[in-house]
């Protein structure tokens, strides 16, 4: 921990040094919740999100906040380590042409529904008829699974610390999660209004009682969320050990590693059951595998979770940006950004000013992350880009 501020209703602790104005403007809104439990924790790659801190975690009593988990419910990571110890640049550039072949990204979704087979088994007692939204959107996320999105997602190809080449995805709930997202977001300020709350309307923290319908509704529709989250990372890396086996020949795989960063959870933190919101920020209990990645051309990391208590047994979900996406496509040099990458020798998707949102020098120093969160995690792997598509 770096730091800890106490000028508000709830501590506000920090790991990182570098907090935007905007982003703590956000945390002691956190602190000044009347639900708020015991302190609000920033991970190393807190920046400034929509009424909550992306990298933040909030603990509850009582109460879910819709916008404290976001808009791209269960969006996470995924790894699996091949038995590959090497990879010529020819390969690498065929197995990513057969993947961007199979695997839509950016607002692309497939033509066709995938096989229903794919998604989430469990619904709940009521089945899909206890999940108003998911129900509406079941037939449009068939046609989304197994899809990429934009943003900041990604698909890597990387080699380990540990001497084997790995596959690395990120990404999230798609159109799905954002429909659920929205809804119950919309509901909550509806009815925070009619309630008359103490708690600003400008802060964008309109919340859900845990005792009520609403509330309990929302925790459903966000669990399958979570759960087709998942099912799409699944399926995309399902398609890539695919591409591998035809190019690459005979390969191994091992199981999936696979954690979500946001999300709501009931969870037990000193001596009390709280609703543990993690918006970009990833599970870290003690013993716990996860996965932080880099930006694009920088090292991502295989980590083992070392329970810290102070942090809601968390740690970060990434390097976390420094620049905003209209910023980083003003400011960076195209050249400069094209020639960090050739420098590593990344095969990348950096083309044009465009591109520049998802370039290095949009995000914080992954390394100075890593340093600043050695209590929360132990590295296990490190890994460093080959190729790399984004959404």
């Amino acid at each position: 921990m770096k730091n800890v501020i106490t000028t508000e209703k709830k501590p506000i602790k920090l790991w990182l040094d570098d907090l935007e104005a905007g982003a703590l403007d956000q945390a002691r809104h956190l602190a000044n919740l009347p639900f708020a439990f015991r302190h609000i924790a920033l991970m190393p790659d807190a920046h400034q999100g929509y009424g909550m801190p992306i990298g933040g975690v909030l603990a509850t009593e009582g109460v879910v906040i819709p916008n404290a988990v976001g808009v791209d419910i269960g969006c996470g990571m995924c790894a699996v380590q091949t038995s590959l110890q090497e990879i010529e640049q020819d390969t690498l550039k065929k197995i990513m042409g057969m993947v961007r072949k199979s695997i839509p990204v950016g607002f692309k979704h497939h033509k066709k529904a995938q096989d229903a087979s794919f998604m989430p088994e469990d619904t709940g007692e009521g089945g899909l008829d206890e999940l108003r939204v998911v129900r509406e959107e079941y037939k449009a996320a068939l046609k989304q699974l197994g899809t990429l999105g934009g943003g900041n997602h990604f698909l890597e190809i990387q080699q380990g610390s540990d001497g084997h080449i790995w596959l690395m995805i990120h990404s999230g709930s798609r159109n799905l999660g954002y429909k659920v997202a929205h809804h119950y977001n919309k509901l909550a300020i509806a009815l925070n209004r009619k309630w008359h709350t103490s708690v600003p309307e400008k802060w964008q923290l309109a919340f859900l009682p845990l005792d009520g319908r609403k509330g309990q509704d929302y925790l459903l529709e966000m669990q399958y969320c979570v759960d087709f989250a998942l099912a799409n990372r699944r399926l995309m890396m399902q398609r890539m050990q695919e591409a591998f086996a035809e190019v690459a020949g005979e390969v191994d795989f091992a199981d999936m590693i696979n954690i979500a960063h946001n999300y709501a959870a009931m969870e037990h933190h000193f001596k009390k059951n709280v609703m543990i919101h993690r918006k970009g920020a990833t599970k870290a209990a003690a013993d716990q595998l996860g996965i932080i990645p880099g930006s694009q051309g920088t090292a991502s990391y295989i980590v083992k979770g070392k329970g810290e208590s102070e942090s809601f047994m968390s740690c970060s979900h990434g390097a976390g940006r420094r620049m905003g996406r209209k910023q980083a496509q003003r400011e960076l040099d195209l050249a400069a950004e094209q020639e960090r990458l050739a420098a590593v020798g990344v095969i990348h998707g950096i083309r044009n000013t465009k591109d520049l949102d998802e370039a290095p020098g949009a995000y914080k120093d992954i390394s100075q992350v890593m340093e600043n969160q050695q209590d929360l995690v132990d590295i296990q792997v490190e890994l460093r880009p080959l190729a790399v598509i984004k959404g």
